[in-house]
Formats: structure tokens, C-alpha cells, sequence
């Protein structure tokens, strides 16, 4: 949903006004359910030591592996215990102005079907494994749910502002593909990592991509793709810190944006922090992860 491309244009037939659309948890088949299970155990094999400490908290407080696909009907009073966020189920990719207004209204959109047994490693559309694996267990702490929310509102403020690209750009990086400083290491945190094999490993192992420390005006400004593996990644230091950055009026920065370039996805700029993973030290090494 991070890059803004919709699918329709009205709610579809048998959509509520606001997009939303039943589960029907009791119409999963069994070789859905075995989807989700086989994607689960895949990943909690190699995300412990590299996810970071919310989204693991997260993962087990909403206990999403008691066998198949998650029912919302006993997951949501979970989730909106801890921080009063609840999950919708929507028929797909929604028009920018209802994907903000679930988010300022403490509701996540997720997907309600789930990829096919031979795409585990690639979907383009966001599924139910993305969108609740990935997005959901992060929604349980405290900061970054009052993220979400603030992004959400913040959305529709740029929408009005016609900023929405530069604005997309920030939940890119940081929602779909954040990493975080955590004892001592790198950690990612993005749900467009922590729900694909491949890119937890990539994120914090390849040589490749540069790792650089957060910078609002530099993310606004950087290019993404969505048809590979990240070149940069960008790093908070913590959850307060991402909050006490973006907490602010973005109305002077967008002024200063409308007269900048878009900077590519694998640039270095001279003020770049880049980091390392085994260390909270900066390292500046050809503009490359120092290994």
C-alpha cells in the first residue's frame, strides 16, 4: 500500500463505503491455512536476532501462530487492548484518502486473501501474510502506533499539499523497510523485510545496499523501488526518536522539497551517516556497508 498504486476506483461489489469487507475466516481452505503456517515457520527461523525487540514482543502478545490464518474476530480485541488499533479487511489496494483515514482512525488495512503456494518468495499486491505478519505485531507498541496514526493524518494534509509522493516515501522507508539501532546492532523492523526470507537476510548481511542513519528531508527526497531488493536503508536509532523527528509541521519542509531533486536509490550524499551492523559507530567506507 506504501507505493500509493490502486486497483479500483469505488468500492467494489459487496465493499462497505469506507472499503472494508468481511474476512470470512470460516472460507480459508486448508491449503491457505498451510500457507500461512509455512511462511510463519520460515520466517521464525531467522528472524530471532534480527527482528527487532518490538516486533518480536508484538508477534507473541498477538500469538499468531495457533495454526492457520489469523481470525480477526480474536486477534483485534488483543490488539486493541495494548494500543486501540484494530485490523479491517479491504478487497485490495484503496484510494489514498481511505488508506489515511483508516490510519487516522487506529484501523490497518489488510489484504484478506493469501498468496498461492508457489509464490511464497514474491507477491507484488500486499497479502494477509504482509500485511498481518509483517505490519500488525509493530501496531502493538505504544510509539509506533502513535507513528501510524500521525502518518495517517499527516496523509491527508499532504494529499491536500500535493506532497503525497514525498510523504509515500517516508512510509517506505521506514514502515515497509526500517531497520533500527538495537543492542549494539542493526535490526529491521519494516514489514516488507520481517514477512520476506530473502530480504531479512539481504537487509542486514549483503554487502550491497548502504545503511544509512535517518534524515527526514534526505528520505523525502529518495526514490524507491518496489521491483527489487532495497539499495538503501534507512536507520533509527529507536521508536521515540522516529516520533520526536516526525512530529513536527511539515508544512516548511514541503516548502523546501518543492525546489530539490529526487536523490537515486543507491547515492551517497556528503552528509550521509552510514552505518555498520555490528556496531552503533558510523562508517564511512566508499559510501558502503563496512563489514
Amino acid at each position: 500500500m506504501a507505493d500509493f498504486e490502486h486497483v479500483f476506483d469505488t468500492p467494489p461489489e459487496g465493499a462497505a463505503a469506507d472499503w472494508t469487507i468481511s474476512q470470512n475466516w470460516r472460507a480459508y481452505t486448508e491449503v491457505e491455512h498451510d500457507t500461512w503456517d509455512t511462511l510463519y515457520a520460515r520466517q521464525m527461523d531467522i528472524l530471532p536476532g534480527r527482528a527487532s525487540e518490538a516486533f518480536l514482543k508484538g508477534l507473541g502478545a498477538l500469538d499468531l501462530n495457533t495454526g492457520g490464518i489469523p481470525d480477526f474476530a480474536l486477534m483485534n480485541p488483543k490488539l486493541k487492548a495494548l494500543t486501540g488499533w484494530t485490523v479491517v479487511c479491504v478487497p485490495g489496494l484503496v484510494p489514498d484518502e481511505v488508506f489515511f483515514d483508516h490510519l487516522a482512525n487506529r484501523r490497518f488495512p489488510s489484504g484478506q486473501f493469501i498468496r498461492k503456494p508457489d509464490q511464497l518468495d514474491y507477491l507484488q499486491e500486499p497479502d494477509i501474510f504482509h500485511d498481518v505478519f509483517g505490519h500488525v505485531p509493530m501496531l502493538t507498541d505504544p510509539g509506533f502506533a502513535d507513528y501510524m496514526q500521525a502518518y495517517g493524518k499527516g496523509g491527508q494534509r499532504a494529499q491536500g499539499l500535493g506532497m503525497l509522493k514525498n510523504l509515500a516515501r517516508l512510509y517506505w522507508y521506514t514502515v515497509e523497510f526500517g531497520l533500527i539501532e538495537e543492542a549494539g546492532t542493526l535490526r529491521i523492523y519494516g514489514a516488507g523485510i520481517v514477512s520476506s526470507a530473502t530480504e531479512t537476510v539481504f537487509a542486514l548481511e549483503d554487502p550491497s545496499p548502504n545503511r544509512i542513519a535517518f534524515d527526514l528531508e534526505r528520505i523525502m527526497r529518495t526514490d524507491y523501488r518496489i521491483d527489487d531488493f532495497q539499495q538503501v536503508y534507512f536507520v533509527i536509532p529507536s521508536i521515540e526518536a522516529l516520533n520526536d523527528a516526525t512530529y513536527e509541521d511539515f508544512g516548511p519542509i514541503y516548502d523546501r522539497l518543492k525546489g530539490q531533486s529526487t536523490i537515486p536509490v543507491d547515492a551517497i550524499q556528503p552528509y550521509d551517516r552510514v552505518l555498520t551492523r555490528g556496531t552503533q559507530a558510523y562508517a564511512q567506507k566508499g559510501g558502503r556497508f563496512a563489514a
